[in-house]
């Protein structure tokens, strides 16, 4: 017979609420050896919807008091996020726009869905689509827009602490933007590898295959598998870069400007969410990121918890406009108008020297 376990009489039975609280703190003790607690302690208060505002630190909610921010000298350590948006103006068609878009366009590579283009498991069934496509998409061919000088006159003033971008174009390192600045966290065309071997190849070898109409094949012997630039696919895991950065640059960043993102796709869209309460956060886009999701969808579903039009709004711009146009009137009135419009004149020149071009470069818009 089993002994009966002993009890202390004095101790007082758990009420169901303490059992909860219990359960939920294990739960919150569990997940933080996997996410980093700020971002954690930050998600729970937003998903709560806990008001722990921080200090306002700008002198107006709008363009011209984040321009002021910046020319006043308060700022040292900028984040710039960016997606396709940034690029689009360089020919280079973005995502989701209706119509015009990447994912409306791929209707003549007979894909099971747009998306499938740049998944992993289909890349390993079919991956000619994706090279007929990379040839488009393939670095080298295309000059940096106004919005990506915009960025690098950022890192030239030492102010830029570091710049994440979605995009595989390279257009930031074309500009001139070293490569200790970018976090390109959904890969980059500068490295292929085998998918079978491993073997790396350069970005030259890639260009050459591409632009032969072959699917690149490994040259190791006895080994076929095909190349793939090392670019991130849905159904692989992000650059360890990506994740290295991301802890320790957020916790120091004073001011996130955000460009030419949805903010759909994640894990990217929650570094957002990243920077502390007290960091102003300037969004340029078309469109306004997709409001928070209520209720339980809130805890499956982070999101960046813009409070653009609030009477409590404290640090959130909206600067509804293309990329280019919103950083050019942002660089005009902290005072950087004529030297931007300097910058993209010598260095599209220069540019199109190395190439081989004779053409002008294109008239900077007035603003």
């Amino acid at each position: 017979m089993a002994e009966k376990e002993e009890t202390d009489p004095k101790a007082q039975p758990k009420s169901e609420s303490e059992d909860v609280g219990v359960n939920a703190q294990k739960v919150l003790d569990d997940l933080s050896e996997f996410l980093d607690p700020s971002f954690l302690g930050n998600f729970m208060r937003d998903r709560l919807h806990i008001d722990e505002s921080g200090k306002k630190v700008l002198d107006e909610v709008s363009v011209e008091g984040v321009a002021r921010y910046i020319k006043d000298n308060k700022c040292k350590n900028i984040i710039t996020m960016a997606g396709a948006g940034i690029s689009t103006s360089a020919g280079i068609p973005d995502f989701r726009s209706e119509g015009s878009g990447l994912y409306d366009n791929l209707q003549k590579y007979n894909l099971p869905c747009p998306e499938a283009i740049f998944t992993i498991d289909y890349f390993r069934e079919n991956p000619k689509p994706f090279f007929v496509l990379a040839k488009e998409l393939f670095p080298g061919t295309l000059t940096p827009t106004p919005c990506h000088y915009f960025i690098r006159m950022l890192h030239d003033k030492g102010l830029l602490l570091r710049h994440y971008t979605q995009n595989i174009d390279t257009l930031e390192r074309i500009s001139g933007l070293p490569d200790d600045k970018v976090v390109e966290a959904h890969g980059t065309f500068h490295t292929s590898h085998c998918l079978t071997c491993k073997k790396e190849y350069t970005m030259e070898w890639m260009k050459e295959k591409i632009f032969s109409d072959v699917v690149p094949e490994c040259e190791e012997t006895n080994c076929k598998g095909v190349v793939k630039p090392d670019i991130v696919f849905f159904g692989e895991a992000l650059p360890k870069r990506f994740a290295d950065c991301v802890g320790e640059d957020f916790e120091k960043c004073d001011l996130l400007i955000i460009m030419g993102t949805s903010l759909k796709v994640q894990p990217f869209a929650s570094l957002s969410s990243r920077v502390s309460k007290d960091c102003p956060r300037l969004y340029i886009n078309l469109q306004a990121a997709d409001p928070a999701p209520a209720g339980f969808l809130a805890f499956l579903m982070p999101t960046s918890g813009f409070d653009f039009d609030s009477e409590k709004k404290y640090r959130d711009v909206f600067k509804q406009a293309t990329c280019d146009d919103g950083c050019q009137q942002l660089a005009a009135l902290i005072g950087w108008g004529t030297e931007l419009k300097t910058l993209i004149k010598t260095e599209t020149v220069k540019i199109n020297k190395e190439n081989g071009k004779s053409e002008k470069p294109e008239k900077v818009k007035a603003v």
